[in-house]
């Protein structure tokens, strides 16, 4: 079966399970970035109840959660499945949720939510972003812009938290030699600061695959790989990634 057909056969079977009434697809696949093996992300986005039993009952090889089964917040669960040879990632989206967030976006307003495989968590204004760059296969949604207030609102939170989790990492992990401890926090705090950097540009961050990349702070990895478990070398590491993250922030908000 042909990626065409594909796509349009499992939109249909989404659209067609109770309670949803749109799906989208997001991810690389929407932004045209995909490799032959990435991949499928779509989203069904229910109003009020969904069963996710619906969905397991179409009989689809795979996982499917709970509803909260991913830690509940805006990134509410979802399944991961194998359709036609193919890897497909479902996730929830309650429209009531989303339309809320959206508003809360728009004020310049949003939290940060832990979520699994996520170094720095997600924003509550994830949700958002993803409508901004889906390609919306049944159903319609809104495409919202990157709101002003966010663009101020939001950096300065991010920068805040990597500012106190480098000087943490400096202080309690550098100058005892914890390579690991002092590398992971500075790998945190740089994600963190990542953030600050997309937001500031008004550019939307729907996971962190290609975060710091995107942030232009890929030179946090040979800054890693050339630390040395002693107090000077690691007092380095953090130093150095703070400043790399303090000239890409500056240079995205100027």
């Amino acid at each position: 079966m042909d990626d065409a057909t594909f796509l349009d056969d499992v939109a249909d079977a989404l659209a067609g399970l109770p309670g949803v009434t749109a799906v989208a697809l997001g991810g690389s696949r929407a932004q045209g970035t995909c490799r032959h093996d990435s991949d499928w992300d779509l989203a069904i986005y229910y109003r009020g109840d969904f069963d996710p039993e619906a969905l397991r009952a179409i009989g689809w090889p795979g996982e499917v959660s709970a509803l909260g089964g991913w830690g509940g917040g805006v990134f509410n669960g979802g399944a991961w499945l194998r359709i036609d040879g193919r890897p497909v990632d479902v996730h929830y989206r309650d429209l009531n949720v989303v339309e809320h967030e959206l508003v809360e976006a728009q004020a310049g307003r949003f939290r940060i939510e832990p979520l699994l495989f996520h170094l720095a968590g997600i924003p509550s204004y994830l949700v958002v972003g993803e409508l901004a760059i889906a390609r919306v296969l049944r159903g319609e949604l809104p495409r919202p812009d990157y709101p002003a207030a966010l663009r101020r609102s939001a950096p300065p939170v991010w920068w805040g938290s990597a500012e106190r989790v480098f000087e943490y990492a400096r202080a309690n992990h550098a100058r005892h030699g914890r390579l690991a401890a002092c590398a992971g926090l500075v790998t945190v705090a740089a994600s963190q600061a990542a953030h600050a950097i997309l937001a500031a540009r008004g550019e939307w961050v729907t996971n962190e695959k290609t975060l710091l990349d995107g942030a232009g702070l890929a030179e946090l990895d040979e800054l890693v790989a050339v630390a040395r478990p002693t107090p000077a070398s690691l007092k380095h590491l953090v130093d150095d990634a703070r400043t790399l993250a303090r000239g890409a922030l500056d240079a995205a908000s100027a």
